[in-house]
């Protein structure tokens, strides 16, 4: 990705990534700007600069510095940096296309199915076919991209669905019709005409905002003991540490103990550590019993999202997902969903005050 610069622009390219890696990103900015003045065809820096915007929630800016990066050099990182500012801004049949780059960036871990006798969906007539759904990412990805499943069958295909193990009894009672099976050792199923990873089903459907499977997909099979009655909150403050957005995305104890002190009624940690519960069918149980999810950008507002219960999801200003767009407060994904964005102080304390101000008013609902 390297354009050839002269040391004194290349020492200040690096001192930029660095203030950009360490959240420095005012000085990171004006870094990569003065390396473009010197430097105009660095790819690099367009590209880290393009890094930087999307980030910042600057879209529309970091699709154009995204374009001008992607013309000097093509590389995978680039081109999965443009779709997915093309995503988050809805663009979504472009985006999609973009997205498979994330497959060749070894740094991502997302690995394809390697040397299997079979081909890759790519839009194909399904009638009477066979299609294998592999996983991939966190639990939250698998189960926002598990809704296409209908859509397959729908389209005549017999459907196997791999998932994570804590997955599978969700998947398998939402999807009665298709053959769901935890992705853990050896793993047998019939052979399969074609397979897909779950992320690149939305490209050869042609999923656009306006055909975006949106209704209520999951339910459980799971009981939970009967709770009390009076208005119940579930809450979920921790997304996963493994994720490189965890630090801004996550509350701490503190701003934590803030949140649930806004929070009428009985609060119900979602954490299946404090919950007890053994897998997301135990969780969607509880979920179900509950009026309100209140939850940090997690797999616990996807469950929510996806069972159509209301679920108000706290977004950070810095590393927002493309998937919660740069709309203010719905998402098209899960229309029980209501949004709280930062503002550009990056604090959660106004976030918290807003999910506090609407509950005092009574307000219970999900997307507005």
């Amino acid at each position: 990705m390297m354009t050839l610069i002269d040391p004194g622009t290349g020492r200040l390219l690096a001192q930029a990534i660095a203030d950009l890696e360490a959240d420095r990103l005012v000085q990171a900015e004006q870094g990569l700007r003065r390396v473009l003045l010197a430097a105009p065809k660095s790819s690099e820096a367009r590209h880290r600069l393009g890094q930087l915007l999307y980030r910042t929630g600057r879209y529309s800016q970091a699709e154009a510095e995204l374009r001008r990066a992607l013309a000097i050099a093509p590389t995978p990182e680039t081109r999965l940096g443009l779709g997915l500012t093309l995503m988050a801004q809805g663009q979504y049949p472009e985006g999609w296309a973009l997205y498979g780059a994330r497959h060749e960036i070894a740094a991502k871990g997302l690995p394809r199915p390697q040397d299997f006798p079979h081909p890759e969906w790519r839009g194909e007539d399904l009638n009477g076919k066979h299609i294998v759904i592999f996983p991939e990412q966190g639990f939250g990805d698998q189960i926002q991209f598990a809704r296409f499943t209908p859509q397959l069958q729908a389209l005549g295909a017999d459907v196997t669905l791999l998932c994570r193990p804590t997955l599978e009894r969700l998947f398998a009672h939402s999807f009665p019709d298709a053959r769901v099976l935890a992705a853990a050792g050896a793993v047998e199923f019939p052979d399969p005409d074609y397979w897909v990873m779950a992320g690149g089903l939305p490209a050869p459907l042609g999923t656009t905002l306006e055909t975006l499977p949106a209704q209520p997909y999951l339910t459980t099979p799971s009981t939970w003991p009967t709770l009390p009655p009076g208005l119940k909150i579930g809450l979920a403050t921790r997304g996963s540490p493994t994720n490189g957005n965890d630090r801004h995305r996550s509350l701490t104890p503190e701003q934590a103990a803030e949140l649930t002190a806004v929070l009428p009624g009985q609060v119900i940690d979602l954490d299946p550590v404090v919950s007890g519960a053994r897998d997301f069918a135990d969780t969607a149980a509880l979920i179900a019993q509950l009026d309100l999810v209140v939850t940090v950008d997690s797999s616990m507002a996807h469950l929510a999202g996806g069972m159509g219960k209301p679920c108000w999801v706290m977004l950070s200003v810095l590393g927002v997902d493309w998937r919660w767009l740069d709309r203010a407060t719905d998402s098209p994904w899960y229309p029980s969903v209501r949004l709280y964005r930062q503002g550009a102080d990056h604090a959660w304390g106004p976030v918290i005050a807003a999910i506090g101000a609407d509950l005092a008013r009574g307000e219970i609902g999900g997307g507005r």
